[in-house]
C-alpha cells in the first residue's frame, strides 16, 4: 500500500520503518526536506522518498499523522485530501502531561474538523515510540493490543491490517470520541515511563472468556 508520513520524529519513523519492512511503499511528506528529523530518517532508511505534503497525499492511500499536535491545524488545513485514511497517532498533551485539549474532546475529533475531506482513525498512541520499533513479547502467547477509534468502518479495517503487519492485535473501542479515552491512556503510559521512569518495554493485552 502507499503511505504517506506526515511526520518522521520517533513515532513517525518506527512506524514507517517497519511496515516498509511489511512491503508498504513510504513516502514522507514535508515542506522542508533538509530538516534534522527528515536527515535522520533518510540517514537510517534512505528507502524512503521524499516530497511536498500535498503531492505525497495525493499519491497515497493512507496518510499518518505523526507531528506535535499543535502543529496539526496549520499543517491539516492547507491539505487537500480525498476520502483517504487518516491515522492519527498524535496526542494533545499540555502543561504537567495533562489532556491539552482539557478533556473537553479528543485530539482526534479535532484533527477530523481539520482534515474534513479524510476518514481518521485514532491508533499508534498508547504506547511510545519503542513498542513500535519492537513489539514482540516473546514470553507470552498473547500479541500486544492495539486500541483504535473511527467513524468509517473500513478505515478502521485497513488500520486493523496495519496492526497485524505489526505485531499488535487490534481492539476497536468504537467511535471517534472514543479517541479522548486512549489519550488518557497514552498519558497514563507517558507519565509512568517518560516522568516517573518505569522502563518502556510494556504494553496492554486484550485477554477474553
Amino acid at each position: 500500500m502507499k503511505i504517506a508520513f506526515i511526520g518522521i520524529g520517533n513515532v513517525g519513523f518506527a512506524l514507517a520503518n517497519r511496515l516498509q519492512q511489511k512491503g508498504h511503499e513510504i513516502t514522507v511528506g514535508t515542506e522542508d526536506a533538509s530538516s534534522e528529523t527528515v536527515q535522520k530518517a533518510l540517514a537510517q532508511n534512505p528507502n524512503f522518498s521524499v516530497m511536498n505534503i500535498q503531492p505525497a497525499v495525493d499519491k497515497s492511500d493512507v496518510v499518518f499523522l505523526a507531528t506535535p499536535f499543535q502543529a496539526n491545524e496549520a499543517i491539516l488545513k492547507n491539505i487537500h485530501f480525498n476520502q483517504q485514511v487518516l491515522v492519527d497517532c498524535t496526542n494533545p498533551v499540555g502543561p504537567g502531561i495533562s489532556h491539552g485539549l482539557n478533556s473537553e474532546i479528543s485530539g482526534s475529533e479535532k484533527v477530523q474538523q481539520w482534515a474534513v475531506n479524510a476518514r481518521v482513525v485514532k491508533a499508534f498512541t498508547i504506547y511510545g515510540f519503542e513498542n513500535f520499533a519492537d513489539s514482540s513479547y516473546p514470553d507470552y502467547n498473547v500479541k500486544p493490543v492495539m486500541m483504535i477509534a473511527g467513524n468509517d468502518a473500513v478505515a478502521k479495517t485497513t488500520v486493523a491490517q496495519f496492526n497485524l503487519d505489526l505485531g499488535f492485535e487490534t481492539v476497536d473501542t468504537g467511535k471517534l470520541d472514543q479517541a479522548l479515552h486512549l489519550e488518557h491512556l497514552t498519558l497514563l503510559w507517558v507519565k509512568m515511563v517518560r516522568r516517573d521512569g518505569h522502563h518502556p518495554n510494556f504494553v496492554w493485552a486484550y485477554l477474553t472468556k
